[in-house]
């Protein structure tokens, strides 16, 4: 036998990887990983948004069937890792991913981005779902500026008295909404002087909206600060994670150091 034979080299394949998305930050991330050959990452949209943004990565639209059915897609496609990267109010599909992942053994991080904190100037009522966001308009006819999905704008059909602008990515389709509710069909960012006009404009008196974070959309929230009105805010729900990562820039930081790569060949 010989002593002198070099080691054998295992090739390294790439790494099998799910973003559960939706959100900036798992654009964010389809683009730092695009291209790049460590990765083979697919990036799962629930659907929910009519005409997504186009994605530099392998892109699957749609849901898995509840926990049970996404952790053996886990282990069919063999991922090796998972990074949620949904919206702060996406419980349902963290929930079931925190399930799957535990039972498919694969190595689950969470993107966790920060809510807004309320500043000197901010007129708050925090309330813990959109129909106690109904309840709290109060009876009295107001101008109400709502930021929400559109999944959300059933529920003020249950106080008609009010005027609405609601804005939304995609127009609601089959939904029962307010008689007077006007819709503005807009995707993010939002500039801050054009959120200020804006609610001047319609002479907005309240703002609902959900405590989504972030810098994409805070502007409404900066206006309405500036205009002294008082915001409405749906405070998010216990939302399971993984291991909680605070960027897409760290996500791939775990990804490279903390998610175990085994060799392949002989």
């Amino acid at each position: 036998m010989d002593s002198q034979r070099a080691p054998v080299q295992f090739a390294r394949s790439a790494m099998r990887v799910l973003i559960l998305g939706g959100t900036t930050e798992a654009s964010a991330l389809a683009l730092l990983i695009a291209g790049d050959a460590r990765f083979d990452a697919t990036l799962s949209l629930a659907g929910r948004t009519v005409s997504p943004r186009p994605q530099p990565i392998a892109t699957r639209i749609g849901g898995f069937g509840g926990a049970e059915a996404l952790a053996r897609w886990l282990r069919d496609e063999k991922i090796a890792a998972v990074v949620d990267a949904t919206h702060p109010y996406a419980d349902r599909i963290s929930a079931n991913a925190v399930f799957a992942c535990r039972d498919a053994g694969v190595p689950l991080a969470s993107i966790v981005r920060p809510p807004w904190q309320a500043e000197p100037g901010d007129q708050w009522q925090t309330v813990p779902s959109t129909d106690a966001a109904v309840t709290a308009l109060g009876t009295a006819p107001r101008r109400v500026f709502l930021s929400l999905g559109r999944q959300e704008l059933a529920a003020f059909a249950a106080a008609p008295q009010h005027r609405y602008l609601a804005r939304t990515v995609d127009l609601p389709q089959g939904i029962a909404l307010p008689p007077d509710t006007r819709v503005l069909q807009a995707r993010g960012p939002f500039d801050r002087a054009a959120e200020e006009k804006l609610l001047a404009d319609e002479k907005i008196e309240v703002i609902v909206s959900k405590n989504s974070g972030g810098s994409a959309i805070y502007a409404k929230i900066a206006a309405a600060r500036a205009l002294g009105l008082p915001v409405v805010m749906i405070a998010r729900p216990d939302k399971p994670a993984g291991h909680p990562v605070a960027s897409p820039d760290a996500a791939v930081a775990w990804l490279l150091h903390d998610v175990p790569r085994s060799p392949r060949g002989v």
